[in-house]
């Protein structure tokens, strides 16, 4: 089922490529592919999600009683029982019960298995295992299968048995330790970067492992990890305890690598701006009509103005007091210099340019009715990506699946052995 966009217009670049060039829709990127996602809540359900978007058949195998823990979280509903952040996260799949603690249920899930490429699940280390689920298995069911688990800290290691949340990751791999105001109390990243960051590792691992069995025949085990998603991240924090020898603290909206490059305070609010090189301090400085910073001893090169960080943001803010937001922004976008108003997500959503990049659609889902999805954030040409499947109801198409499986004719046989109910 096709999504609507908001503002859909042909300023989009791939369906202007379509119209010029008149070829017939090509058939999406990972077309043919079949996901067995068995994960749930955010990070496997995100990574599913992309490939789902790219073409692949996602198949969501969940238990049945209550399915991914995400259908009854969040502290608001809609219409229905399942959860805006299951509607988020789960567009572009199809969703089947399976009870995989019973013999008839693990026997559907083999028969999936033999016709899958890719596995994906987030149970803690040793858990698939005593399923009878784990890669191992599988491997010996489907050579070919391509094998994904995503946790809270990986597959080995002293950390690995830790349960893991996207705020623990955030916490043990030094994330937290960097973020906020200096001397200020803890502060987590707000967007889960442990979590999608995970997603897209995993989402990555998946496809380089798929490439390589075109050339070896044969899949492969993917370990990716929240903790691992949130450390790999964490480019500049690394590189300055490398570099200093002392740990990273938190510098607020500062950069460790540039300076000014932060938000400042105007007259009404704040803004953020970025000199990231000495040519742009060199136009920022005539912005704001203080050449004299320049040939100040303290600013002159970028490593004197971060060793002399707190001097400057206070020269600065004396400046910015004197005017708006939007004058300073707009006189250093003329300018050539990176900056930009500090947007909530109500003003982000309704921005011309989210409309432009077609960021929001419009799905229509069988209990909810018309419902706001996050556009695609990547876009491609040849082949752009629509909403085939809204978020599943629970268990949608188990009935479905099974007939394609072949298996009608023992579908009482299979519901009788406990195969779809708890």
């Amino acid at each position: 089922m096709a999504a609507r966009h908001q503002g859909e217009s042909m300023d989009n670049p791939a369906l202007d490529d379509r119209a010029a060039t008149q070829e017939a829709p090509r058939p999406l990127p990972l077309a043919g592919l079949r996901v067995l996602d068995l994960s749930q809540v955010m990070a496997g359900p995100f990574g599913c999600m992309l490939l789902g978007d790219m073409g692949a058949d996602v198949i969501k195998v969940e238990p049945p009683a209550g399915g991914d823990q995400t259908r009854r979280s969040m502290g608001f509903r809609m219409k229905g029982e399942d959860s805006p952040g299951f509607l988020a996260l789960n567009r572009n799949k199809r969703s089947v019960t399976i009870n995989l603690k019973t013999e008839a249920g693990r026997e559907l899930f083999y028969a999936l298995v033999e016709t899958a490429d890719i596995v994906v699940e987030n149970s803690r280390p040793g858990v698939a295992r005593r399923l009878g689920i784990d890669y191992e298995t599988l491997a010996k069911r489907n050579p070919r299968l391509v094998y994904a688990s995503i946790s809270g800290f990986g597959q080995t290691g002293p950390w690995s048995q830790r349960p893991g949340f996207d705020l623990i990751a955030q916490a043990m791999s030094g994330v937290i330790s960097a973020m906020g105001i200096p001397g200020g109390e803890p502060i987590k990243s707000g967007v889960p970067i442990g979590d999608l960051g995970a997603g897209l590792l995993a989402v990555y691992g998946i496809l380089s492992a798929i490439f390589g069995r075109e050339a070896t025949g044969r899949g492969q085990y993917v370990d990716a990890s929240l903790f691992e998603a949130a450390l790999g991240l964490s480019v500049w924090e690394s590189t300055e305890l490398w570099a200093t020898g002392r740990s990273p603290q938190p510098l607020g909206t500062a950069n460790r690598m540039s300076a000014p490059y932060q938000a400042f305070a105007a007259a009404d609010g704040h803004f953020v701006v970025g000199a990231a090189n000495q040519k742009i301090w060199l136009t920022f400085c005539q912005v704001i009509d203080r050449m004299d910073l320049t040939e100040d001893p303290r600013f002159r090169d970028n490593r004197d103005r971060l060793q002399n960080l707190p001097a400057l943001v206070a020269e600065l803010n004396a400046v910015f007091q004197a005017e708006t937001v939007d004058h300073w922004v707009d006189a250093f976008i003329a300018a050539g210099v990176p900056a930009g108003p500090i947007n909530d997500y109500a003003q982000v959503m309704a921005s011309d340019h989210v409309a432009a990049r077609n960021m929001v659609m419009k799905v229509q889902h069988p209990v909810e009715g018309e419902i706001n999805t996050l556009g695609f954030p990547v876009k491609l040409s040849g082949t752009p990506q629509e909403v085939r499947y809204p978020p599943p109801l629970l268990g949608q198409h188990t009935r479905d699946l099974v007939d394609e499986l072949g298996l009608s004719d023992r579908y009482d046989e299979l519901a009788g052995g406990g195969a779809f109910s708890q």
